[in-house]
């Protein structure tokens, strides 16, 4: 555990790299889920000589703060900021990476005035969401009169992987989240337009990643991303929404891993 700026309580996880570590990867988690969801994936990063973290952001996992809560989106993003500046006292370069939700928090900080990561990976990024539009519309509406109102995810574990054993430790982890504060739904939906429209301040070498049968974060999505200096987009095709764990998440790991270490600056 590590303390934040105001003294909330966040959890850290990590996985140190095989031989001497050519950089640090920080993770930042999906909606309602942990870091510890990410060992598989991380083992492997760390195998590559990448010295890999997990952060479970505030509101979720074993992290303090109210369940499936955050004020402003700011508050996410300096916690990111402080342990991201921490990696880089280390003297290594730093590795971003987000998914789905985690994604879009990534891709947001990018677009600030924060200390920036050497690269940056997005995996699915939560820009557009297969949300009910009622769902949206209860979030933005009670987001300012009763905020801290609660409302099931409904999510179907299947959905994540073609691997059914994904799903079913999804769904009985007891340190997911499994419902959603109207104020954290209305943060994320009011993020995702200001995201799209500021992708031009993203200035640092990015990889975007994402499954091309992900019926969570719609696959088309991400495509606004193509074509812009400085990112490359690959689409899986009949990968599902966690690519990384997916029957052929190994091989995803590989190819994210080869692009972190041929990107990595000079030393």
């Amino acid at each position: 555990m590590i303390t934040a700026r105001d003294g909330e309580s966040l959890a850290l996880r990590h996985w140190a790299a095989a031989g001497e570590a050519r950089a640090s990867l920080l993770i930042i988690p999906g909606l309602g889920e942990h870091g510890g969801r990410y060992g598989r994936a991380a083992g492997l990063f760390a195998a590559s000589g990448l010295d890999t973290w997990t952060l479970d952001l505030r509101g979720f996992g074993a992290s303090g703060g109210r369940r499936a809560y955050v004020e402003r989106l700011e508050v996410w993003l300096d916690d990111v900021a402080d342990r991201l500046t921490a990696l880089q006292a280390l003297g290594r370069p730093v590795v971003l990476l987000g998914h789905s939700m985690g994604g879009l928090v990534v891709a947001r900080y990018a677009e600030t005035d924060r200390a920036q990561p050497d690269l940056l990976v997005l995996s699915a990024p939560a820009l557009a969401g297969n949300i009910p539009a009622w769902k949206q519309a209860l979030a933005r509406v009670f987001g300012r009169l009763a905020p801290t109102i609660a409302v099931k995810n409904g999510l179907d574990g299947s959905i994540l992987s073609r691997d059914p054993a994904v799903g079913a430790d999804y769904v009985a982890d007891p340190l997911n989240v499994h419902s959603t504060t109207a104020r954290l739904g209305a943060v994320l939906l009011e993020a995702q337009a200001p995201t799209i429209a500021d992708l031009g301040r993203i200035h640092v070498p990015t990889l975007v990643v994402h499954g091309g049968a992900d019926h969570l974060v719609p696959t088309a999505s991400s495509a606004v991303f193509s074509g812009r200096p400085g990112i490359e987009r690959r689409v899986f095709p009949g990968l599902a929404h966690e690519t990384f764990n997916e029957p052929e998440g190994p091989q995803v790991v590989g190819e994210v891993a080869t692009w972190i270490v041929e990107h990595l600056p000079l030393a």
